[in-house]
């Protein structure tokens, strides 16, 4: 058994060796670089575009003019370069960005976004994501877990049928007791740095709230929250609302300078 001790030894100091800090102060596991995840980004936006149509005229000039007054506020190192913006034809409330600077708005989300603030909270905390690097510590965590179960079975001698069920058993438990949670820190996370970034940029955050209370009304069954890797809206809406006077005094700095984005 020696060689599995050395095998977990070493998969904790790769785990330390790689251990980084968030913008809000977390720390976090990234084993991959960010030329992989720019180059995996560059691919997959590709690769919807190809699947979906896109659309211009008015709702891709808001989205882009939300997300250039967003990009502008950015660290100088993520604001390198031109972000791509697309508008998709679909009908879901959703959008994404993507590291390397990559951004997608469903015409779906554009008919609930009743303003360009409450549009800048989704994009905001889409690209939260990009600059927490959201995408390279979930593949990460999702590369130690699976890692430390085959350690687990082979040390515990986990063979045959009996083996695979109590293996079967461990692998939920990983996805519901460390995956999906981690993914709702991810979702919180990301509304709090949304909340900064379009607050910097002159967007009001208290639009993040009206935002989600479309959102709910909007309908769509939700699984249990313990189920899910985003936080129920009822949660998600106490977390914005208790962030926002930490907020809005930069939200008021930023109007005092001069940032009063025009993007209807």
């Amino acid at each position: 058994m020696r060689w599995i001790h050395c095998l977990a030894v070493g998969a904790l100091g790769l785990a330390l060796a790689a251990c980084t800090t968030s913008p809000t102060g977390r720390s976090q596991l990234a084993l991959m670089s960010d030329d992989q995840l720019d180059r995996m980004g560059a691919q997959a936006f590709a690769e919807y575009q190809q699947e979906r149509p896109t659309v211009g005229g008015a709702p891709y000039r808001l989205a882009r003019c939300v997300t250039d007054a967003i990009v502008a506020t950015l660290p100088p190192g993520a604001r390198d370069g031109n972000w791509q913006v697309r508008v998709f034809d679909d009908d879901s409330a959703n959008a994404f960005a993507l590291p390397g600077g990559y951004v997608g708005v469903h015409t779906g989300l554009m008919e609930i976004a009743e303003t360009p603030d409450q549009l800048a909270a989704v994009i905001g905390h889409e690209i939260g994501h990009v600059l927490a690097r959201h995408a390279n510590e979930r593949a990460s965590t999702q590369t130690a877990t699976q890692l430390g179960l085959s350690v687990v079975s082979s040390a515990a001698g986990l063979e045959g049928p009996g083996g695979e069920q109590v293996m079967a058993a461990l692998g939920m438990g990983a996805q519901y007791g460390i995956l999906l949670p981690f993914s709702r820190r991810h979702e919180s996370e990301a509304d709090v740095l949304g909340l900064r970034l379009m607050a910097d940029a002159g967007f009001d955050p208290r639009a993040s709230v009206a935002l989600w209370r479309n959102m709910s009304r909007a309908g769509g069954g939700q699984p249990p929250e313990w189920m899910s890797t985003h936080p129920s809206h009822g949660s998600r809406i106490a977390g914005l609302e208790a962030e926002l006077p930490r907020v809005l005094p930069r939200y008021e700095q930023a109007r005092r300078a001069g940032r009063t984005p025009s993007c209807d």
